[in-house]
């Protein structure tokens, strides 16, 4: 048998969230998806990501530790002009999802969801970036 063929990411993702647990789910749910996924717990860690690999998307959540993860994604695009943001949110009621009408590319993804339906919402996401370019 021959060695199996690497197939190259999709994408590269920067996944900016402060809960382990949520974090490693979600890393797992997206590298099974084929794309190349870059965790970071908080600010100063997801800083250092980016610098190091410059992702395709950053996906975060609605607050990370006390700080709301709109603010940290609006400084890491501060280093990453345009970065796409994709923030895994809570309810649709949840009032913290505006930030989807206030700034460029932010883009909503309410939970409850499954590994498959956060894997099409990425894939979405991307192909909407990239027809724009």
């Amino acid at each position: 048998m021959g060695l199996p063929l690497t197939v190259p990411p999709d994408a590269t993702i920067l996944l900016l969230d402060s809960a382990p647990t949520m974090r490693a789910t979600l890393r797992d749910a997206l590298t099974d998806a084929g794309y190349l996924v870059v965790t970071a717990g908080d600010l100063g860690e997801a800083l250092d990501r980016l610098s190091e690999t410059p992702p395709d998307l950053l996906i975060t959540r609605p607050y990370i530790n006390s700080m709301p993860g709109r603010t940290a994604a609006e400084y890491l695009r501060t280093k990453q002009n345009g970065l796409p943001v994709l923030v895994v949110a809570g309810f649709l009621e949840d009032d913290r999802v505006e930030v989807q009408n206030t700034i460029k590319e932010f883009h909503i993804f309410p939970k409850p969801f499954r590994r498959d339906e956060l894997a099409a919402r990425v894939k979405d996401v991307l192909e909407l970036i990239r027809r724009k370019t």
